[in-house]
């Protein structure tokens, strides 16, 4: 992290006064990042069990893959998905919005609720279809409301509609964006909170603390640069980086004439002097690996992704794309304020500008006043990884069983015939086809799919190991679907085939990172969740650019699926849709 923080407008004082944009001109109707945004419940009161609590004896050390609550509580949820003018940073730009806000509304559940997601795509001019992906979710039992185009779905075409519903079987900090041609890099993501069992102890949940590079550029220029043959194109910064959809940009750097504001305003929130605080942190950028911190407050890091953790400190959480860490901090400090920082990582990512800020006051402070205080002098290892897998052990402990079969994957970069630069797993690059999802296929039977979808067919393997060896120039945040891995193992080189650390409760979760020229080795429990499941890079440029293989696991179970018949009529909405109407789809589609 280092000292070295500086803000963009050199020679003056970073101000915290009223911006001269609103909210809405900001953020339209979104809340986060304002002091007026609410403080969080420890549960949703709707119906709770005679003891105070929605998942009644149920616990932290419950295992949650086998045992959740049936609260019979649905939380019900409209989206409309629609285009946009604001300016999170000062600079206005076209976004997509979920209810004419950025970041998205938050989507509030408690253990064991079922999630009900009705989502209207208007998005116009120029059409685009979509479909929303809930990150983390396992989706037992229910893999088609995974919302992923080409694998578990066909887009919802503009002017349509889809409900998504399924079970909050896990509890914890997460997010939904869009998976359809790096849309969410455009605006399309919101947090999402499941309350469920404390393994520690805090008194205020200050809430989703969104972490996020931002471009200014449209997402779909920015996908025309990540598949152009044309060299060095496909490498571009980040103009900036945001705090709950907050920041200031140097106005003075942009030279198209686009409207920009200095003093657009950062993210504000109040601490409780001698409290303890629950801070809910989400990577919901395109590609930048975020490092966070607070000034002179030490973090406890309780839950990475969707799985407590025995509590460690630490000054520095890294995040990459996709994860989230919830972190206690206790308001001790001396000072009335403190800033909050991110940077993204200029060792491990590109960008032109690093630096978030956001303020934190204490009680009554001055608002409008600056905080003074010091970054803490922590630099960036540069090794693009997470805290090491020694100090995260879950509070649910679970051994990781023998693999049924080991699979060796090689990650790399290389340029095709056309000279564009593609990113393959064992030498496949993969493209999807948005009319043929894999897993009506896999349901009708049709288990032949073409080369360049990628599918692993996992067979009825109970438990499965994959060694990832990165022989790429970049580290990458690795995003299974469908289930939580074990994280067995990570470093530089090869792995020795046999070292695991600690074997009888490994890390798990659902994006791990690999460094570049090192391997990181996960094991994954297959059989237990029928369905077809994508495994890919984080990375908005690298998943478009192929960095995607599809798993397909218990295919005797996933021809046994009742797929409800809404999500094969939204493949022919979608068929009528593109008989008119072509999609521009110039990289992978997700």
């Amino acid at each position: 992290m280092g000292a070295s923080y500086s803000y963009p407008r050199a020679k003056r004082e970073v101000s915290v006064t009223n911006s001269r944009l609103s909210q809405k001109q900001t953020n339209g109707l979104s809340v986060l990042g304002a002091l007026s945004a609410p403080l969080l419940p420890s549960f949703l009161t709707n119906n709770p069990t005679p003891n105070g609590y929605p998942w009644s004896t149920l616990n932290a050390s419950t295992n949650y893959y086998d045992t959740s609550p049936n609260t019979g509580v649905i939380r019900p949820y409209e989206f409309t998905i629609s285009r946009g003018v604001i300016a999170p940073d000062g600079y206005q730009r076209n976004v997509l919005l979920v209810n004419g806000a950025f970041p998205g509304p938050l989507i509030e559940a408690n253990w064991g609720d079922i999630i009900q997601v009705t989502m209207h795509n208007n998005i116009t001019g120029p059409d685009e279809g979509t479909a929303l992906h809930w990150h983390g979710f396992l989706q037992q039992g229910t893999p088609w409301e995974d919302g992923v185009p080409a694998v578990s779905q066909c887009p919802v075409p503009p002017g349509s509609s889809f409900t998504y519903q399924f079970k909050a079987s896990l509890y914890g900090t997460t997010w939904y964006h869009s998976h359809f041609s790096s849309q969410y890099a455009g605006g399309l993501a919101g947090p999402m909170v499941i309350h469920g069992p404390k393994s520690q102890k805090y008194d205020v949940d200050i809430g989703p603390i969104m972490l996020s590079d931002w471009y200014h550029d449209d997402y779909y220029d920015l996908v025309k640069k990540t598949m152009s043959n044309v060299t060095g194109a496909n490498l571009f910064p980040s103009d900036n980086n945001l705090i709950n959809g907050k920041m200031y940009f140097d106005c003075s750097k942009v030279t198209d004439g686009t409207p920009c504001t200095n003093d657009a305003g950062i993210a504000k929130f109040r601490f409780k002097r001698g409290k303890t605080h629950l801070l809910r942190l989400i990577n919901s950028g395109a590609e930048g690996l975020q490092r966070f911190s607070i000034d002179g407050h030490k973090m406890t890091v309780i839950a990475n992704d969707f799985v407590d953790v025995k509590p460690y400190e630490t000054e520095v959480v890294t995040l990459g794309i996709g994860q989230r860490s919830d972190v206690l901090v206790k308001a001790d400090g001396k000072l009335d304020a403190y800033w909050m920082r991110s940077n993204i990582s200029t060792k491990c990512s590109i960008t032109s500008q690093p630096n978030a800020l956001a303020a934190i006051y204490y009680d009554n402070a001055d608002t409008n006043k600056a905080p003074k205080s010091a970054p803490w002098d922590a630099p960036d290892p540069g090794t693009c990884v997470n805290d090491d897998l020694s100090l995260t052990e879950p509070v649910m402990r679970l051994p990781v069983p023998e693999p049924a079969v080991t699979h060796d994957i090689e990650l790399k970069v290389s340029k095709n015939a056309t000279g564009h630069t593609l990113w393959t797993l064992d030498g496949e690059s993969f493209r999807g086809n948005f009319n043929s999802p894999t897993l009506l296929l896999s349901n009708l039977g049709n288990l032949t799919f073409q080369q360049q979808w990628s599918v692993r067919n996992t067979g009825s393997a109970s438990s499965v190991r994959i060694n990832l060896m990165n022989n790429s120039p970049a580290s990458h945040p690795m995003h299974l679907h469908g289930f939580n891995m074990y994280i067995l193992h990570e470093g530089p080189g090869e792995w020795d085939g046999k070292t695991i650390v600690r074997p009888s409760n490994p890390q798990r979760r659902d994006v791990f990172l690999i460094r570049a020229g090192g391997h990181a080795v996960m094991q994954f429990d297959a059989a237990e969740n029928p369905g077809v499941w994508p495994f890919h890079c984080h990375i908005a440029w690298h998943s478009s650019a192929g960095l995607l293989t599809q798993f397909l696991t218990n295919p005797d179970e996933v021809k046994n699926l009742a797929i409800p018949n809404v999500v094969a009529e939204t493949c022919r909405q979608w068929g009528r849709w593109t008989n008119t109407n072509i999609p521009d789809q110039i990289d992978s589609g997700l």
